[in-house]
């Protein structure tokens, strides 16, 4: 099973800004412009970031209303994925972490009274994920090219019609040991900036905006970083 580690993490005081729900940031009083640039400054001195990816694809063996069946005699169970990807011949499984240390330093900000240091720096990880997770769609988008194939928008468990308890099958079918991801007896992934997804791959594949993902995402009347246009 494949793993990436080279996946460079540039990250822009904009970038997290936007997805702290702050768009163009020109509301954002300057001295908090200046400590997210001071906490990427050392983010990057300190290696906070340990970028990971593991991925397989599986062949494609049969669907119906409430499952993907895989070769290997394996299974997604999700009437979501068959309703969305009617026409795959692959799933592409994957699993993205930046690695334990971030959070670490989040935490280590929060016993030491430093909790908007803390919630900046939280709010950096957050964006290296979204970061990793475009830079896959494109890696992975260019592999299924050479097959005459396309690649969908990522769906993730907890979106409704795909179970978060599909996190367990999901770890499963990648490699989770190898980029150090497990998940806690709740479910819950460890290091918890780390996300799971499933991409349809097929002739025709769909990819929607980030405003169609949010609109059916299960947190959309709460989320703060939601996008809506």
């Amino acid at each position: 099973m494949p793993v990436i580690r080279d996946i460079p993490l540039s990250l822009k005081a904009m970038e997290v800004l936007r997805r702290q729900g702050l768009g163009g940031g020109a509301k954002v009083r300057p001295e908090i412009k200046i400590l997210i640039r001071e906490l990427l400054t050392s983010v990057k001195k300190a290696r906070l970031l340990e970028p990971a990816v593991t991925y397989e694809y599986y062949t494609v063996s049969s669907m119906n209303g409430s499952q993907i069946s895989l070769e290997g005699d394996k299974a997604i169970h999700s009437p979501l994925l068959p309703a969305i990807f009617p026409e795959a011949k692959e799933l592409a499984v994957i699993l993205i972490t930046i690695g334990p240390r971030l959070e670490k330093q989040v935490t280590d900000y929060s016993k030491n009274s430093a909790a908007l240091r803390g919630m900046i720096l939280d709010g950096i990880g957050s964006t290296a994920v979204d970061m990793m997770a475009l830079e896959v769609f494109r890696r992975l988008a260019s592999e299924v090219s050479s097959s005459g194939y396309e690649i969908s928008s990522p769906v993730n468990p907890g979106m409704p019609g795909f179970p978060l308890t599909e996190q367990w099958n999901l770890l499963r079918l990648v490699n989770a040991d190898e980029i150090g991801v497990r998940l806690t007896a709740s479910g819950v992934l460890v290091p918890r900036k780390s996300t799971s997804m499933v991409m349809g791959i097929g002739p025709k594949m769909t990819r929607w905006t980030q405003a169609e993902v949010c609109a059916h995402c299960s947190l959309r009347e709460t989320c703060h970083y939601k996008v809506t246009k």
